[in-house]
């Protein structure tokens, strides 16, 4: 592993500041690197090493007052994510030669403020589940015991990153994919409210459901990202005209005085492992003298909620599952299916739920800064297992009841963040998930911020990949 790869990307921006490392270098670098590793981890099937080098020079030729942002700092785009001339698959064997004639606006977004794109990250088909396999590219594996998950769908994105490919990663969640593979990989993955990362255009400018964020070793790169990532798009109709500097919510370092805190978010199983890491992990917010009591917003109408309108997004599909049905996996047909026989009454009671879902927790967060508990019921397990189907005991109705504890907030459209917090005995990474108000990134990354910087539970990285 090159010395470099061992810095934050944060550190790295610095040494491109300074002029102690070239943007052409560090892509050599990145590609070496995923040379080395990826044929064990399958992190980023599709690399772009032309295009990459072509925009390191294009950085390396401007004035030090025209260099962008990020200075060159070279990174992972998720491939549900179109990139210009780069395939763009979804994970789907319908688009495994897609190539497409332009980025999306987040691609645009980052290459403009100086982040160069060597390849596209492996997901799950069209995004849709916690467990990153599809028939185009196989299954990601993960640095930490090869013969595991790395969560999804933001999987290849949590793996690039925990392995030492790139530095920052982009990522994607509707259920729960910034957050579980943050949880799986011992990455930070940041879930941001819904405007705050712009994206489009597409089929669906009115979804509050679906965010893009970045994910990062530590909270100050994620930060970063944040910054390269905001701001205002005329085709994004939730997108915001200003942002905050990120950077200095995490040079604040904020210390959250009320902390609400759940181990079951209502009474859902958990594996006593997880249990064990939240133990640790209060014990981290009580020696920083946060008050810490336990409590819960209502998400009692969340499983209903999520299921209605998550299989609402999918009924969209209906031309794909008459015309393709042969080449979607069951998880998708089950969604779409479930979304064509939805009524209109169910949807309009499923947004009403929502509004008082959303409603409770604003007064919720009138009483608290942040709230905290797991990212996930389990740690990560056997890559095999397409999704969990019982846990502790409790048998799950679906293949997206696991993903209780983040998609319940998902609904809340509150900015929140799988953070590393520790890991069970076997070595295996468990994330902690922190909370709080709608439109409050701020905060919470300064919150997560002083987390990581007193959490002695966790392990650094970049790794070499572990069987």
């Amino acid at each position: 592993m090159h010395e470099l790869i061992k810095n934050s990307a944060t550190e790295i921006r610095n040494k491109l500041i300074n002029k102690e490392v070239k943007p052409t270098e560090l892509v050599e670098i990145s590609l070496e690197r995923i040379k080395e590793v990826d044929p064990i981890i399958n992190a980023m099937p599709t690399v772009c090493p032309e295009r990459a080098m072509s925009h390191a020079k294009e950085i390396e030729s401007k004035t030090e007052s025209e260099k962008p942002y990020l200075q060159g700092i070279p990174l992972s785009i998720k491939d549900l994510v179109e990139v210009e001339g780069v395939r763009t698959t979804w994970g789907s064997p319908l688009f495994k030669d897609h190539i497409p004639t332009k980025s999306d606006i987040l691609v645009q977004r980052l290459e403009k403020n100086g982040g160069i794109v060597v390849g596209k990250s492996n997901t799950p088909e069209f995004g849709a589940g916690a467990n990153t396999f599809n028939d185009v590219f196989g299954a990601s594996l993960s640095p930490w015991n090869t013969k595991k998950t790395v969560g999804g769908s933001s999987g290849g994105a949590a793996s690039s990153l925990v392995s030492g490919e790139v530095w920052l990663a982009s990522g994607s969640d509707t259920g729960g994919s910034l957050r579980i593979p943050g949880s799986f990989c011992s990455v930070v993955g940041f879930r941001p409210s819904p405007g705050t990362v712009p994206t489009g255009p597409g089929n669906s400018p009115f979804d509050s459901i679906s965010v893009s964020g970045p994910m990062a070793r530590n909270i100050e790169d994620t930060a970063l990202m944040l910054n390269a990532m905001t701001g205002y798009y005329e085709f994004d109709p939730y997108s915001k005209k200003q942002t905050p500097d990120y950077l200095n919510a995490v040079k604040e370092s904020k210390i959250p005085k009320k902390v609400a805190y759940s181990f079951d978010l209502g009474g859902e199983p958990l594996d006593p492992r997880v249990r064990a890491s939240m133990e640790k992990s209060l014990k981290v917010f009580e020696s920083m003298g946060s008050e810490l009591i336990e409590d819960c917003i209502d998400l009692s109408d969340a499983h209903h909620i999520i299921r209605v309108l998550r299989s609402l997004k999918f009924a969209a599909q209906a031309e794909r599952l008459k015309n393709h049905r042969a080449n979607l996996k069951p998880e998708i047909i089950w969604n779409i299916e479930t979304g064509l026989k939805l009524t209109g009454a169910e949807v309009a009671e499923a947004e009403l739920l929502r509004a008082k879902l959303f409603n409770n927790t604003a007064e919720f967060f009138n009483k608290y800064d942040l709230l905290v508990c797991p990212t996930v019921m389990v740690p990560p397990f056997d890559v095999e297992i397409r999704y969990m189907e019982e846990v502790e005991g409790v048998k799950m109705a679906d293949y997206i009841n696991w993903l209780y504890y983040t998609h319940s907030i998902t609904l809340t459209s509150s900015p929140c963040v799988s953070l590393p917090a520790s890991f069970t005995d076997d070595g295996l990474p468990i994330g902690i998930q922190l909370i709080t108000e709608c439109n409050n990134e701020y905060d919470l990354l300064s919150y997560s911020q002083s987390f990581e910087k007193n959490n002695t539970n966790a392990i650094k990285t970049p790794i070499d990949p572990k069987s």
